[in-house]
């Protein structure tokens, strides 16, 4: 039985405590907001008043924090009961470049570190369901890496190089914050219609994502701009959305149709939708 701290509970800091303590972990927890931790009592979690308290006698110390500032308070906070050896593990959406910095002096202190985001619902974290991504040093990485993988449905270790974990989660969250603002777009344009909003949804469901992110993904890797779906056009196409949405609220078409312009102004109209990922390849 280890004995392990998480240090932030809300939905899916929770749903961890959770599942570690039903997997037999002797589990301790500590959040800002006292009454979510107290919240997890009744399954068996310490509650403890502060960090350094929750860290005492720990052998991991999982934090899933709001953001860099906080990780940073928080880790402050436990250092003094910090047991010499306990990894900590950094499920929080970190940015890239501090969570280097964060990585970095840990190692100068000798404090092991990884940082371990997740694409994780609180339900997934329950049912070991999800992905986990690991940057850190691989000493370190198989010490835990057992108990990370009991954690999810999925664990990739992406290396030593710090900031890599951290990056690739904001690539992952970028596709689904804006798919689901796009699909917000799309009920929107169901309502302008006079269509159900289910029949939106269900278009969507015609389409092999895999697929499309591997054949036009790919071909932006590689810079192959050549059409088969000209941005003049697809332009053509934004404006009838557009018309169709009228004065109703849009989350994503209207931001695509102005750049949509800009590079029909430098002269891609003739050119794959794709042409979008120009700049982004330029190094």
């Amino acid at each position: 039985m280890a004995s392990i701290a998480f240090l932030g509970t809300g939905l899916l800091g929770a749903a961890f405590a959770e599942a570690a303590a039903k997997r037999g972990d002797r589990v301790t927890a500590w959040n800002r907001s006292a009454d979510k931790a107290r919240a997890l009592a009744s399954f068996g979690i310490g509650v403890a008043g502060s960090p350094g308290e929750a860290v005492q006698g720990a052998s991991r110390v999982h934090l899933v924090l709001k953001d860099d500032a906080v990780v940073d308070q928080v880790i402050d906070a436990a250092r003094p009961g910090l047991a010499a050896g306990a990894v900590i593990c950094d499920h929080s959406t970190t940015l890239p470049a501090l969570t280097t910095e964060r990585a970095q002096r840990f190692a100068r202190e000798g404090i092991p570190f990884l940082h371990c985001p997740v694409f994780m619902t609180p339900q997934a974290a329950r049912t070991v369901a999800g992905s986990m991504l690991v940057s850190g040093p691989r000493s370190v990485f198989d010490t835990v890496a057992a108990d990370l993988a009991a954690m999810t449905g999925r664990l990739e270790y992406q290396g030593e190089r710090a900031d890599l974990a951290a990056a690739k989660k904001l690539f992952g969250n970028a596709l689904i914050l804006s798919l689901s603002a796009t699909m917000a777009d799309m009920l929107t344009l169901a309502q302008a219609s006079g269509v159900e909003a289910q029949a939106a949804i269900d278009v969507a469901k015609l389409f092999d994502l895999n697929a499309l992110v591997a054949s036009r993904g790919g071909n932006m890797v590689k810079g192959n701009f050549a059409p088969s779906f000209e941005l003049a056009m697809a332009r053509k196409d934004f404006g009838l959305m557009l018309a169709t949405a009228g004065e109703r609220p849009l989350a994503v078409l209207p931001g695509v149709a102005a750049r949509m312009d800009q590079l029909i102004a430098a002269g891609h109209g003739a050119d794959d939708v794709s042409i979008w990922a120009q700049h982004a390849l330029a190094r």
